[in-house]
């Protein structure tokens, strides 16, 4: 699609998940949420995104930091759109201490931090390379703790006892999904009072943090190399229609484009 320039893959170091690179003139993503950390830098244009139901942005010099299970969006803030990259990051480089702060704060003005980000992205770019993309991995998951352990406060306020029993029940079932009666009844609660419950605590509606899910799912399959057609089924799509309606929506490419980005591995001059 014109306009749009997407490079996916998965490099063999410890704690990355997914590495992505895109340029978008006019998409928008929708409220989503991805069960790892996303480590964003905008090297052309900038970003708008609303995450906890906040207003953010991310000029070029800024790092930002988005939260696992926690909704966001994004959408062009330059007429000319953005250009990204993206590093995801497993639970075994921040922990799960660190959600709060960091959706309390999400983008880092730290020129250090940009810089080794940077050069992360660099490293995670040339094959063969990946003692060198996991030490410099090293430097800049410290520096995030630091940023983080800083403003951490008191501590906020707990996650209401049933929404988050409720997404801990979706997790559990990505793939053969719930349904609202079933939780009611697992949960000893109406089903509008879930998803009033739900909705409140994290932003976003139950079916719509599924099906973020499921595409997260679908996206690491993609990434190991398997066709959409098996896919689908596999994440918990109805069938390759179903996931190229909500892949395309969430990502902004089909997955059969993902796929072949990822099976090309890096772009050339990716850094």
């Amino acid at each position: 699609m014109a306009g749009q320039e997407v490079s996916a893959w998965r490099p063999r170091v410890p704690g990355v998940t997914e590495v992505f690179h895109a340029r978008f003139t006019e998409y928008a993503y929708p409220m989503h949420v991805h069960d790892a950390w996303t480590l964003l830098i905008v090297d052309a244009g900038a970003v708008r995104y609303d995450l906890d139901r906040h207003e953010h942005g991310t000029p070029h010099d800024t790092v930002s930091l988005l939260p696992p299970h926690v909704p966001h969006n994004g959408s062009p803030a330059t007429p000319g759109g953005f250009r990204k990259r993206v590093v995801y990051l497993d639970g075994s480089r921040l922990g799960e201490e660190f959600i709060g702060p960091a959706v309390d704060s999400p983008d880092l003005r730290d020129p250090v931090l940009r810089r080794r980000v940077g050069q992360l992205h660099s490293a995670l770019g040339r094959p063969g390379d990946e003692l060198e993309a996991e030490s410099r991995l090293v430097l800049v998951a410290d520096r995030l703790r630091d940023h983080l352990r800083r403003r951490s406060g008191p501590g906020r306020r707990a996650d209401p006892v049933l929404a988050r029993a409720l997404r801990e029940l979706l997790d559990a079932r990505v793939v053969e999904g719930l349904s609202l009666e079933d939780a009611g009844r697992l949960l000893q609660a109406h089903p509008a009072h879930l998803v009033r419950t739900f909705s409140g605590a994290y932003g976003i509606a139950p079916h719509q943090y599924l099906m973020s899910r499921r595409v997260g799912r679908a996206r690491r399959l993609l990434l190991d190399g398997l066709p959409p057609g098996e896919v689908a089924p596999a994440a918990g799509f109805y069938d390759q229609a179903h996931l190229t309606r909500h892949f395309k929506k969430s990502v902004g490419v089909t997955p059969g484009r993902y796929r072949r980005s990822s099976l090309a591995g890096p772009a050339p001059g990716a850094s």
